[in-house]
């Protein structure tokens, strides 16, 4: 992780509020740790969050260091830097909605693999399916069951298995 060293020389960032020299570290790489998070956002991700213009060019250099050089370590730690002036609150909050949205999505595509590990090891769930999602195609549901169940009885490739999986995705992921 970081030197935490480079954070403290020549700053004396909180020290006024009778902070002790360990929770100055301690909430410097709270802030590193923010900004590790940052950086490793996409930028639609990114741009769903309430940044400066300075911590957006930050965080666009970062994406241009390489992920195993120095720089990005030292990086990082600027980046720390430049947060300790902000109001994180904002940006807490839209982290917080950025990570349940991801997830949601997480559990969405449980869902989609149950559902398709369901629909292989019984038949009665094809009646659960048809039950649920009145608008599936139950003969190409049906086709791609029994191509998927073939192929592994006979251990082969799970192209029908996948394609079962992307059938079935539309229907979970509209609810």
């Amino acid at each position: 992780m970081a030197d935490i060293t480079d954070f403290t020389h020549g700053d004396d960032w909180d020290r006024e509020e009778g902070k002790s020299k360990t929770q100055i570290k301690k909430e410097m790489l709270a802030l590193q740790e923010l900004g590790e998070e940052l950086v490793s956002l996409s930028a639609s991700n990114r741009a769903k969050l309430p940044l400066d213009e300075e911590l957006i060019h930050a965080l666009q250099l970062a994406d241009k260091l390489s992920k195993k050089h120095e720089a990005l370590r030292r990086h990082i730690q600027f980046i720390g830097r430049l947060m300790r002036t902000r109001d994180l609150e904002p940006l807490e909050r839209g982290l917080a909605i950025i990570r349940n949205t991801n997830q949601a999505a997480t559990r969405k595509f449980h869902l989609v693999e149950d559902w398709r590990d369901k629909l292989i090891a019984s038949n009665d769930a094809l009646t659960e399916f048809v039950a649920e999602y009145p608008d599936v195609d139950v003969q190409q549901l049906r086709t791609l069951i029994r191509n998927a169940k073939k192929e592994q009885e006979k251990n082969q490739p799970p192209k029908a298995f996948r394609e079962l999986f992307q059938f079935v995705k539309p229907f979970i992921l509209e609810e």
